[in-house]
């Protein structure tokens, strides 16, 4: 439900509509990578497949919602992020730490919430153009409104497409290297509608598809190997003032992630792995004088088809019950949650106790602790030759302490958090359930792993300068082998700094990485690096504008992955109408 900033406990990052306009082209995990706490591993460029590490956390440990349906997908894990459709999004909130409470299995880093546009009083149109390196190309258009009224309706629909020739996925040496350009393109379209029935009763409904296709090197032929990825989520959705502190919410919604592969232009060389998750969610929010009790009931079953083996073809169900009780008192925060998950796994009870009391000079301080899990993906339970069926969730257990100050426009955050895992699971050599006779590894519960570190934000404006940075110091590890879990560096920042002078705003971005490891055993090593982003806006009036940005502006060479190729220096230049 919506809260006041200042009345949250959990660390939280609002990426803005500001922001993600001056992304230009691309992903939205470059734009997160700009974010405390968060890093990226891409296997070749924006349209390839890529994984999210949020404090440390897999990208199987990170609950991702599109206006608050659940994505992702159920084999893997994973949320598909190279399908997400920059042009749809308003605004991305990140919470960090251990969220099973709330939303349940793989919210042990923290949970990426996408809202994409709604509808507003009036009428607004929106469109944008724009090219770029690597024969980039993009457009979208958007309307949205609102009627007055005892029946207001508010409305938002939009479309956009993207395409790019990229570049060589795959660097020499690599298998399957092709030194081809490796390109994308992804089209989508998004709607919103919501009718007041009555004072305090609204019916709504929602949609978003996406469908990408992203060329990735299979070695030297004649045809070119492609991924086609497809997102889809939709919802409706009801709420009722049933009394004067009583407010239910009820949402009925499906989400699909459907992910091929097509290698040779044979039948034969193509394969599909399909999820689709359907929930059903009641919430409950009671008013108590100053308080706040959230009560959830939450339905959620996940079906998988593979046209590559049956054993996949399978369905999980789970029911949720939750509660959340926030209580207010002069300085003094309070946030106390429960939570039992049923499913095939078993019950897992989760709960988490948080504490924040605010100084007189602009300071506050926050405590928490906090119990998490990760429900086995398909491929740990089922895949042949590797999937265990007996394995168990991983379990975590975080604590943390934040220090904020917020006073006359300039704020400093400082977080320390520990996050203790346990029952994870790896690929097991030899696989300690083995009785077919077979060698070879499985996923199995065998591993732990301890996350911890220091994150460090501050933002402030002197005149028209603004100023904003981020650093993080941490040490995600392996308890048994005491090696630094793959592709997370120790240390990571980003800077940014925009000048507004009249109708021009010009900025730059600088983002940090330490050194990281390709593999488990540390033996593959990937060299820190340093980016450097431009970027300026000129408003031209007060409907038109023009977009243009620089990224990798020194030319760094780099690698988020092994022998997998990153951009190079490119640019973008975008003309937009309207007010996103």
């Amino acid at each position: 439900m919506p809260q006041r900033a200042v009345d949250v406990i959990a660390d939280t990052t609002v990426i803005h509509a500001e922001e993600i306009a001056r992304a230009g082209a691309g992903s939205i995990a470059d734009i997160l990578a700009r974010q405390p706490g968060i890093e990226i591993g891409r296997n070749g460029g924006a349209g390839a497949n890529t994984s999210l590490f949020l404090r440390g956390a897999n990208s199987n440990q990170v609950v991702v919602l599109l206006d608050g349906v659940r994505i992702g997908s159920s084999t893997t894990g994973s949320a598909s992020w190279n399908a997400v459709p920059l042009e749809s999004i308003e605004r991305i909130e990140i919470v960090y730490g251990p969220l099973s409470t709330l939303y349940g299995a793989d919210a042990i880093g923290g949970v990426v919430q996408i809202f994409t546009r709604r509808g507003e009083p009036g009428f607004a149109a929106a469109a944008s153009i724009g090219a770029g390196s690597d024969a980039t190309r993009q457009a979208s258009a958007h309307l949205s409104g609102a009627s007055g009224g005892e029946h207001a309706v508010t409305y938002a629909i939009g479309a956009g497409h993207e395409r790019s020739d990229g570049f060589s996925a795959t660097q020499p040496g690599a298998f399957g290297y092709n030194p081809d350009d490796d390109g994308y393109r992804r089209s989508s379209a998004s709607g919103r509608v919501t009718l007041a029935l009555a004072p305090g009763h609204e019916v709504g409904a929602q949609f978003l598809h996406s469908r990408l296709r992203a060329e990735y090197d299979n070695g030297a032929g004649s045809f070119e190997a492609y991924s086609r990825q497809d997102l889809d989520t939709a919802a409706a959705f009801m709420s009722n003032q049933l009394l004067p502190n009583w407010r239910s919410t009820v949402q009925l919604a499906r989400s699909e992630d459907k992910s091929g592969s097509f290698t040779s232009s044979a039948a034969s060389g193509a394969s599909q792995i399909d999820t689709r998750q359907d929930e059903f969610t009641w919430q409950n929010t009671l008013t108590l004088g100053r308080d706040t009790l959230q009560l959830l009931y939450g339905h959620r079953k996940e079906s998988v088809e593979s046209s590559s083996t049956a054993a996949l073809g399978r369905a999980r169900i789970t029911n949720s019950y939750a509660a959340a009780y926030a209580l207010r008192r002069a300085r003094h925060l309070f946030d106390l949650s429960a939570r039992q998950d049923r499913s095939h796994y078993g019950d897992k009870n989760t709960g988490a106790a948080g504490y924040g009391y605010q100084f007189d000079d602009g300071l506050r301080a926050t405590a928490s602790v906090g119990t998490s899990f990760r429900a086995p993906t398909f491929n740990e339970l089922y895949y042949p030759g590797y999937g265990v069926p007996t394995n168990q969730p991983e379990r975590g257990r975080n604590a943390e302490l934040g220090l904020r100050y917020e006073r006359a426009g300039t704020s400093v955050d400082a977080t320390w958090f520990r996050n203790r895992l346990t029952d994870m699971i790896v690929s097991a050599t030899p696989c300690p359930d083995r009785r077919d006779g077979r060698t070879g590894s499985c996923a199995y519960n065998v591993a732990s792993a301890t996350l911890e570190g220091v994150t460090l934000a501050a933002a402030t404006r002197v005149g028209a300068l603004r100023l904003r940075a981020s650093a993080d110091w941490q040490d995600p590890r392996d308890n048994a082998s005491g090696k630094r879990l793959a592709r997370r560096a120790g240390r990571h920042a980003n800077f940014q700094a925009e000048y507004v002078a009249g109708s021009l705003d010009t900025g730059a971005e600088w983002q940090l990485s330490g050194e990281r490891f390709d593999d488990a055993a540390n033996l593959r090593r990937l060299g820190g690096y340093g980016l450097l982003n431009l970027y300026a806006t000129w408003r031209i009036d007060a409907d038109w504008s023009l977009l243009a940005r620089v990224n990798n502006t020194l030319d760094r060479r780099y690698e988020l992955a092994r022998a997998y190729g990153t951009g190079g220096r490119s640019w973008f230049a975008g003309l937009r109408y309207g007010i996103r």
